[in-house]
């Protein structure tokens, strides 16, 4: 893999990668594309900081490093939102956690969160504009208690629905229950979405709900401890029947890895490979040959009622492009 650039090291992205797969996105023709995440670096914490004596020790605190990257993110998107394809955010632990802390979400992140990002969630015109309907059944309000949650969940949990399909978008880092998706939350939007008379279900959350072990190597297994929503396997069986329940597919991110897999009668759609350190390192030598791949996912929603996902991604050497695979979603695969 090439060596960060300096323009990389300051700005905390993977330009190249990111560049290629927007281009390839656009030329897809994509109406939506729904980003799972660790848009920044960030782990700090947005708040005012303590240390003003000069520009250095301003530039360098945590609420000025945080802007700054969501200001490069934005940049990078702005271009494919003028293109015909509208970006919808999903947040991520890089956006919600301070690493000083344990790595636990704050509600200061989650405020820095909103003002980044809320003008994309969801404006409706824009979003007529490009994707040629309006979206309705807009519900981006503040749902904390449902799911014992102490902090402002507005606009990081949120769902819309879109000509006949309907999105959930969930954040699974939220201040006080890190990792843990907001279960009660889904279960009445989708139980709304169904009596609507929906029948595709898209959720959407950073963390995966069942990790993938890339080394297949059963005495040495990695990643060797979930970071995700399997830490608590209740909480996450509780989930994942809500995904079931409705017959929804999970799409997530968060592992730096390509990886489809079906758990009882739903699909997880892991494509948290777009621009950071792959997980899987070259010298391991149980990777799947995609393990090492940028990949993304595009699914084609059809008036008959046929939904097709094709995973797409090129390898760590930006070779061709490559169709990974193919699913009929609304056959169960």
């Amino acid at each position: 893999m090439a060596p960060v650039s300096g323009q990389d090291r300051i700005w905390q992205q993977n330009s190249r990668a990111l560049t290629r797969i927007l281009r390839s996105i656009q030329a897809q023709h994509a109406q939506l594309l729904l980003f799972n995440g660790d848009m920044i670096n960030g782990y700090g914490k947005a708040v005012v900081p303590t240390d003003v004596s000069s520009v250095k020790a301003i530039v360098e605190s945590d609420l000025v490093q945080t802007y700054r990257q969501y200001a490069y993110w934005r940049g990078m998107v702005a271009g494919i939102m003028e293109t015909g394809t509208y970006v919808v955010p999903v947040a991520g632990n890089h956006e919600t956690q301070w690493r000083a802390a344990g790595k636990l979400a704050q509600p200061e992140n989650e405020a820095a969160w909103r003002a980044n990002m809320g003008d994309l969630i969801i404006d409706a015109p824009r979003m007529q504009a490009i994707a040629g309907e309006a979206p309705s059944h807009i519900d981006t309000a503040d749902h904390a208690a449902l799911d014992g949650l102490s902090s402002d969940q507005s606009q990081l949990s949120y769902s819309f629905d879109l000509k006949d399909t309907h999105f959930a978008i969930l954040s699974t880092d939220p201040t006080g229950n890190d990792s843990h998706a907001p279960t009660a939350w889904l279960q009445a939007d989708l139980d709304a979405a169904r009596a609507r008379g929906i029948k595709r279900l898209f959720v959407f959350g950073h963390k995966p709900a069942f990790t993938y072990y890339y080394n297949t190597d059963p005495a040495h297994p990695l990643p060797a401890d979930p970071s995700d929503l399997a830490n608590d396997t209740a909480a996450r069986d509780a989930f994942w029947k809500v995904i079931e329940t409705h017959g929804a597919t999970y799409f997530c991110g968060h592992q730096h890895i390509y990886h489809l897999s079906k758990h009882g009668t739903a699909w997880q759609v892991m494509v948290g490979s777009g621009g950071s350190p792959f997980d899987a390192k070259p010298d391991n030598k149980t990777l799947a040959v995609t393990d090492r791949y940028y990949a993304w996912a595009t699914v084609s929603v059809h008036a008959s009622g046929k939904t097709i996902l094709e995973a797409w991604g090129f390898d760590d050497r930006f070779g061709p492009l490559r169709k990974l695979r193919t699913l009929r979603l609304d056959s169960g695969g």
